[in-house]
C-alpha cells in the first residue's frame, strides 16, 4: 500500500511510520486490498489528511470508521460520493440540524469536501472498513495512528474546535486539553441517539462564534 500523506502532516506523524503498530497495519492493508473488498479505495484513504494540511486545522469532526456500502466512502468522515441517494442517516441527520441552526438547505449531495478544504479535519478513528462489515478492522493498528493525529494538535495547536458526536468520538479525544481549545460534545446523529441531544447542538454555529472571536474565518457549513 502507498502511504501518500501531506508533507505538513508527514512531517508530524513520521515517528510513527516506523514503529511496529504502523508496519504491521500496511503488511496487513496490502493483503486486505488483494485478496477483499476494501473501502475506501486506496487512493482516498488519507483523504481527511490530503485535503486538510495540518496548519489549516480550525475543526476537528472525528467519526468512527468508514461506510462499508460499496461506492459510499470518500475518506472523510460522514461524507459520501456525490452521487449517493439516499444519504445516510446520519448524515442526512446533521445536515437537518445544520438546517434548524444556520438555516441552510439540505445541500445537493453529501460529499464533505467543501467543509474539509475549509480547514475541517473530518477523521475517522479507522481509515479502512471491509466491503459490508462495519467495524472490521478495528484493531488493526489505526486507532493508534489516529490517536497520534490528535495527540499532535494537541500538543502543536492551540484554538481548534472539537465536535465529538457520540460516545466513540469523545473517548477518542479524551486527550484534547479543554481549556486551549474548544470542544463540543453530544449524542450521535445516528437516527437511535439524535432526538436525545444531537438535534438542536446547535454545533455549527457555536464552532463560527468561537472561530470569529478567534479572529479566524469561519467555516461556510
Amino acid at each position: 500500500m502507498n502511504v501518500g500523506i501531506e508533507s505538513s502532516w508527514t512531517n508530524q506523524l513520521k515517528s510513527e511510520f516506523d514503529k511496529a503498530y504502523f508496519i504491521d497495519l500496511i503488511d496487513f492493508l496490502d493483503k486486505e486490498y488483494k485478496e477483499k473488498s476494501i473501502l475506501p479505495s486506496q487512493e482516498v484513504v488519507f483523504k481527511a489528511l490530503n485535503t486538510c494540511p495540518f496548519d489549516e486545522v480550525k475543526v476537528v469532526i472525528l467519526g468512527q470508521d468508514p461506510y462499508p456500502t460499496r461506492g459510499h466512502a470518500n475518506g472523510l468522515c460522514f461524507s459520501v460520493e456525490s452521487h449517493v441517494s439516499p444519504l445516510p442517516k446520519s448524515l442526512l441527520n446533521i445536515f437537518k440540524e445544520l438546517k434548524t441552526d444556520l438555516n441552510r438547505d439540505v445541500p445537493e449531495n453529501g460529499n464533505l469536501m467543501r467543509w474539509a478544504e475549509q480547514g475541517v479535519l473530518l477523521l475517522n478513528s479507522i481509515l479502512t472498513v471491509r466491503e459490508g462489515e462495519a467495524n472490521s478492522h478495528s484493531g488493526k493498528g489505526w486507532e493508534d495512528f489516529t490517536d497520534a493525529i490528535i495527540s499532535r494538535l494537541n500538543a502543536n495547536k492551540k484554538g481548534i474546535v472539537y465536535i465529538l458526536w457520540g460516545s466513540k468520538a469523545q473517548e477518542k479525544a479524551k486527550n484534547v486539553n479543554p481549556i486551549e481549545n474548544y470542544v463540543l460534545s453530544s449524542v450521535h446523529p445516528s437516527p437511535l441517539s439524535s432526538y436525545r441531544g444531537f438535534f438542536g447542538c446547535k454545533h455549527f454555529s457555536k464552532a463560527n462564534d468561537y472561530l470569529k472571536k478567534s479572529g479566524k474565518v469561519q467555516i461556510d457549513w
